[in-house]
């Protein structure tokens, strides 16, 4: 692809921000990401459902043949109390891991042009460019900036202060086990499905992802999985997002920072209400981490030359398996939009906007309506099974 002469600037150094920075060079951009944290990331979410837009994301990057992108499961099991199979489903899915997806993206992308510690402190635009200014003083202007940085975004805070992500009334415990720690009849139910087990306010569910450096072979996988809990905003979940050094964390705790009494406490739980086969799948975790359950709206994505993607614009729930597919979405749509209008920014976002917002708008419905039917038909709380 020939250089348009364009030049993007992505806030972002995760999956949307890849989608976007990787989608725009395959049409001539130039494309610089900044990433606030100094750190490779890592393990963010454990396990993704793999969707066909994340697919040609990939294939419009030009890496659909380099790897695998994931673990076949080809059914679903729900489970009895006891254990045994509820009801059988043939559900053929791809399971993939936020690792495998990141990894893959990130060797596509120029380390050059990836440039990490970077916060974004302050952003500037006029009708022909937009220009980023940087907490370590440095400057960066360009012809479009892709605010792609998660539900803390900056760029959506500095753009619309009064759209935070809400608590949506549960969290999300996740965890994540070598195929090879779990014992062989419990792997044998859960391996290559999707299982899940749900009671009154809650359900759990697993299947397997790639292991360690991104493998796929058998026995050198991991089962993932994910189980839901209803925890009141004001007096129960301070509690939980307090860490093991007591720092109350925004929106969640990474594995190995839990606090001692939390963990404790949720694998008690565990042994107290799950089938047998996931009680055996928590207690053989060894660092579980948690997530609140945030909903997040905006009533616009575009602002100019400046656009917001992913989760920074909506977060739907995560019983829809759409997150990582809505930032692919919008990042094909939005190649698409300017290739449309040969590269003409404010004529290509006005274009993408409409059917993104509708996009988002459709998710996060989607999304509450499932989650108030597992968490809450039978009041806010925590049942028993």
């Amino acid at each position: 692809m020939n250089a348009t002469g364009n030049r993007a600037l992505v806030i972002g150094g995760s999956l949307a921000g890849l989608f976007a920075g990787t989608l725009l060079r395959s049409i001539g951009w130039q494309v610089d990401i900044y990433e606030r944290s100094p750190h490779t990331l890592d393990s963010r979410g454990g396990g993704i459902v793999l969707q066909p837009d994340v697919v040609e994301a990939f294939q419009r990057a030009g890496i659909a043949d380099e790897v695998p992108l994931g673990v076949i499961a080809h059914e679903r099991y729900y489970l009895n109390r006891d254990g045994s199979i509820a009801e059988t489903m043939p559900i053929r899915q791809t399971l993939t891991s936020w690792n495998l997806l990141y990894s893959s993206m990130r060797r596509q992308f120029p380390a050059e042009h990836y440039h990490q510690g970077k916060h974004l402190s302050e952003i500037a635009q006029d009708e022909t460019q937009v220009t980023a200014m940087f907490a370590d003083g440095t400057r960066e202007t360009g012809d479009m900036l892709v605010g792609a940085d998660g539900p803390t975004s900056t760029i959506r805070h500095l753009l619309l202060p009064d759209y935070t992500p809400q608590y949506a009334g549960y969290v999300a415990y996740r965890g994540l086990v070598d195929e090879q720690e779990l014992d062989s009849a419990t792997a044998k139910l859960l391996t290559e499905r999707f299982v899940f087990y749900q009671f009154p306010n809650s359900h759990i569910l697993q299947y397997v992802i790639p292991g360690e450096n991104e493998s796929l072979i058998p026995l050198e996988r991991r089962f993932n999985w994910v189980w839901y809990v209803n925890y009141e905003q004001e007096t129960e979940l301070p509690h939980i997002l307090t860490d093991k050094n007591g720092h109350r964390r925004e929106y969640s705790i990474a594995p190995g920072k839990i606090h001692p009494a939390v963990e404790q406490a949720m694998r008690a739980y565990a042994d107290q209400l799950l089938a047998l086969p996931f009680q055996k799948l928590v207690a053989a975790t060894k660092e579980p981490f948690v997530q609140a359950i945030l909903d997040l709206a905006v009533p616009q994505m575009v602002f100019t030359r400046i656009a917001l993607i992913g989760d920074a614009a909506f977060i739907p729930r995560p019983h829809t398996a759409a997150s990582t597919a809505k930032a692919a979405a919008n990042a094909i749509a939005l190649i698409d939009a300017l290739v449309d209008s040969n590269h003409n920014v404010p004529k290509a976002l006005e274009a993408w906007e409409g059917d993104q917002l509708a996009l988002g708008m459709r998710l996060c419905k989607s999304g509450q309506a499932l989650g108030e039917r597992s968490q809450f038909m039978y009041g806010k709380g925590q049942r028993s099974g």
